[in-house]
């Protein structure tokens, strides 16, 4: 029979499912993976992605740093956090592109990464 503390579970959930961390000066901004957030922050997140989705398709000139900026505030640990790191970035179209591109990035490996080595 097996059998694990919820310490145990906790440890493993974090180092599957952990956060993005981005260090801005001395301080570090955790961008949290969506499944340890709470439901609320998952589904502003889901709507923020259907409206990128949904924007791309059309002619219309979107606003795609305030959407990103939008969405680090959802993914961050603490609004403090997200502030913080959108004000170090700017309207720099091209860095948030790239937090966004490292953050997915780092949802896929955590996912896929089910054994320990």
């Amino acid at each position: 029979m097996s059998s694990f503390s919820l310490d145990d579970i906790r440890a493993a959930a974090d180092r599957k499912y952990g956060s993005t961390d981005i260090t801005v000066g001395e301080t570090t901004v955790r961008l949290l993976n969506p499944l340890r957030m709470k439901k609320e922050q998952r589904d502003r997140l889901i709507g923020i992605q259907k409206q990128m989705e949904a924007e791309a398709g059309e002619d219309e000139d979107v606003d795609q740093t305030a959407i990103f900026q939008e969405a680090l505030r959802i993914v961050a640990q603490t609004p403090a956090q997200a502030k913080l790191l959108i004000s170090a970035i700017g309207d720099d179209l091209g860095v948030l592109a790239e937090v966004f591109e490292r953050y997915t990035e780092g949802q896929s490996v955590g996912e896929a990464s089910s054994s320990v080595a």
